[in-house]
């Protein structure tokens, strides 16, 4: 194999190592990203369908929902930065989202221009009931691994984020 990103395959998994562990090359790990990618695009697109928005309402979602625990509230700019979207196309994604009950808009306090993302608690809810089948799977296959595991885990998804947005950068 060489080490250039698999675009296909027979379907066939690799042969497990010696070891009887499951193999852990480039396209063992192709392979399972893009499962768990498509898996959770259809997840998304259910939920998207389920709440009359667009799949890219979701993504701006997700984005506001991590940009409150990250680098505290998004705002419409950071957004579109990070959607990649005109801002007319951000202003009517934030316009359906607020609609429908999912974010509110509010001003920062010293500077009344500035506008912050947040997720509204009825969006809130309306995610958690819808995603906690997933929430449930996630921690079944959590409660597999140990704390050593989980924690190496967690820093290759970190490697793999900041690995994406390096490439989404060096793409604009």
């Amino acid at each position: 194999m060489t080490d250039s990103y698999p675009r296909g395959g027979t379907g066939e998994s690799p042969e497990p190592p010696a070891s009887g562990g499951p193999p852990a090359d480039l396209q063992s790990f192709a392979v399972q990203l893009r499962r768990m990618n498509a898996a959770f695009n259809r997840v998304t697109h259910d939920f998207a369908r389920s709440q009359n928005l667009h799949q890219t309402d979701v993504l701006a979602l997700i984005a506001i929902l991590d940009g409150d625990e990250r680098e505290g509230p998004l705002t419409p700019g950071r957004l579109r930065e990070h959607l990649n979207l005109t801002s007319g196309a951000v202003t009517a994604c934030l316009d359906r989202l607020e609609r429908n009950g999912h974010i509110r808009r509010t001003r920062d306090g010293p500077d009344r221009r500035v506008v912050h993302l947040h997720y509204a608690p009825h969006g809130m809810a309306v995610a958690r009931e819808f995603f906690r089948p997933l929430a449930r799977s996630t921690d079944a296959a959590r409660s597999r691994f140990d704390e050593d595991e989980l924690r190496t885990i967690v820093r290759f998804l970190g490697a793999m984020n900041e690995e994406l947005a390096d490439l989404l950068r060096q793409e604009r």
